[in-house]
């Protein structure tokens, strides 16, 4: 535009030169004089169209598409200017212009279809900017790092998240991977990587959900080994049983027997006590299931009170009850759900051991069950182990009452965790569907 603004400016300047000298030739002496100008004049039209043509023209040309270059606009093309050098480089740039065009047509169809698949990803993906903010994520992140709208978490580092999996992800390395078992029994698979974005690298990470495949493997290996053990340790029991009771019935009838009927006695409790001992792992795998029904959760939870405070009563330990105003109501099997909640009252009282505290709290908004306990709490390393099958932390445990906890609530639908907080205070919280 510069170009051209200023040929048109010397352009004018020489018209007028010329028109001045061809007035005063005019009025002069001379006559031809003024032909000479007229003629001078005229060829000067001529130069100024070929000149014009030739490189003002071109030039102008070339400017517009610089400009349309810097817009970015690759939908428009330079016409022919009718010079074979300048026209090839006009056709060179519309080629170039066509392939910009295609190659972005191409690449917004690529990343639009990348987030769709992201999206519908059941894998969460969490992308952060340049100061380790997310920058965005895909609905099976939200629901992984439990936030009903992924709005809330942008702009928010791993810092400020109230999430155990985003405690667990800090301490995870760049291009690492590790497998991530948490309080609230869920476990993932984890990576940590980068991509290169405007010449600056971005890290992500990838979340795999594995708690139901890893929940059914386990289930299935330890179903196969508690029906064997329970069937030959009960065949076994059942014989040596029948044969010390005969054996007891005999000496019962002789004198100064005393010392062989206790022996006996004791031989056959101990008979009954492994029985016992098989049929509590069996029931593991014999959870029946729920006939659900909705019912008030306060009301559940106060018909229990009584079986709570018979746990509770010769250790010194306060139940206090903290529940919901109004009617929070829940879809659950009753009777499924006691035992769920007897069986966390009963660990929280064996943590206090005595002179305690259990607070047993309700909400509405969202519905959920909290039990809190004043005990002794949990390490770090043992609350990723807390849901496992047949661990335990009490000397003489059989590990299998979390595991009941955590079948009864995967049956009911709910979420839960267990985590002893920086307070002090352990808390089983169960939150309904």
């Amino acid at each position: 535009m510069r170009i051209k603004g200023l040929f048109w400016i010397l352009t004018g300047l020489l018209l007028a030169v010329l028109g001045v000298l061809a007035y005063f030739s005019f009025y002069s002496s001379t006559r031809w004089l003024f032909f000479v100008v007229e003629g001078a004049i005229l060829l000067t039209v001529v130069y100024l169209i070929v000149f014009y043509r030739r490189i003002i023209k071109p030039l102008h040309i070339i400017g517009n598409g610089m400009d349309l270059l810097r817009e970015q606009d690759f939908s428009s093309r330079l016409s022919l200017v009718g010079q074979t050098e300048a026209d090839r480089v006009v056709e060179v740039f519309n080629k170039m212009m066509e392939q910009l065009k295609n190659e972005r047509l191409h690449l917004r169809e690529q990343n639009h279809f990348l987030d769709l698949l992201i999206n519908a990803s059941p894998l969460g993906v969490v992308i952060f900017d340049l100061d380790g903010k997310i920058q965005s994520l895909n609905p099976a992140a939200g629901v992984i790092l439990h936030s009903q709208q992924e709005e809330t978490l942008i702009g928010k580092s791993l810092t400020d998240l109230d999430s155990p999996l985003a405690a667990e992800l800090m301490e995870l390395p760049l291009y690492g991977a590790e497998t991530i078992r948490l309080n609230d029994a869920n476990i993932y698979r984890c990576t940590h990587s980068s991509f290169i974005d405007r010449g600056f690298h971005r890290s992500f990470y990838l979340i795999e959900p594995l708690t139901q495949e890893v929940f059914k493997a386990e289930k299935k290996a330890y179903e196969k080994v508690i029906r064997m053990i329970a069937h030959e340790v009960n065949n076994t029991t059942a014989g040596i049983t029948s044969t010390l009771d005969t054996l007891a019935s005999t000496f019962r009838e002789m004198k100064d027997m005393e010392d062989v009927n206790e022996v006996l006695r004791v031989s056959i409790e101990r008979c009954y006590r492994m029985s016992d001992f098989i049929t509590n792992f069996a029931d593991v795998v014999r959870i029946p299931e729920p006939q659900c029904q909705s019912y008030d959760l306060n009301e559940v939870v106060m018909s229990s009170k009584r079986f709570m405070e018979t746990i509770c009563r010769n250790t010194n330990i306060d139940i206090r009850m903290s529940l919901a105003e109004g009617c929070p109501m829940v879809f659950l099997d009753k009777t499924l759900f006691d035992q769920v909640l007897l069986n966390i009252i009963k660990n929280a009282a064996e943590s206090i051991e005595a002179d305690g505290m259990i607070e047993i709290r309700t909400t509405s908004s969202p519905v959920s069950l909290e039990v809190i306990d004043n005990g002794k709490g949990i390490d770090k390393e043992t609350e990723a182990k807390l849901f496992t099958p047949f661990f335990s932390t009490k000397p003489h445990g059989q590990g299998i009452g979390l595991t009941v906890i955590r079948e009864i609530l995967q049956k009911l639908n709910c979420s839960f965790s267990l985590r002893t907080y920086p307070d002090g205070l352990t808390r089983f919280r169960i939150l309904f569907a």
